[in-house]
């Protein structure tokens, strides 16, 4: 695996092996189309263990009082997202209507403070 960056949509996304439409050397199913920009950095990964990897801090998670910025990008479209419009769209995103993985639902906890 390789360290990349990469710019999608025009947007700096950093990660291992990440490709065109945002998927990465961890998750790379044809849903795997989604960067979330870390509040710890401001930068975009395609998922934590690309932060792990490659950032040089620990991950900070996004704080509910901040669920209105703009911090999940679809790698389909380009669409930056906000966090609660993210969260909102059932998997599915709102601008192309492209599908996200399910399954990113069981680590927002690792992104999004759930509680």
């Amino acid at each position: 695996m390789q360290r990349h960056e990469k710019l999608i949509y025009g947007v700096l996304v950093r990660g291992i092996d990440v490709l065109p439409d945002t998927k990465c050397g961890h998750y790379a199913s044809e849903k795997d189309i989604i960067a979330i920009k870390f509040p710890c950095c401001n930068t975009y990964y395609p998922c934590y263990e690309c932060h792990e990897a490659v950032a040089d801090h620990e991950a900070i998670v996004w704080p509910r009082q901040q669920f209105g910025e703009q911090a999940v990008l679809c790698g389909h479209c380009g669409s930056e997202l906000t966090i609660q419009a993210y969260l909102d769209a059932d998997s599915t995103c709102p601008h192309c209507q492209s599908a996200f993985n399910p399954g990113c639902k069981a680590h927002y906890p690792l992104y999004f403070a759930m509680d």
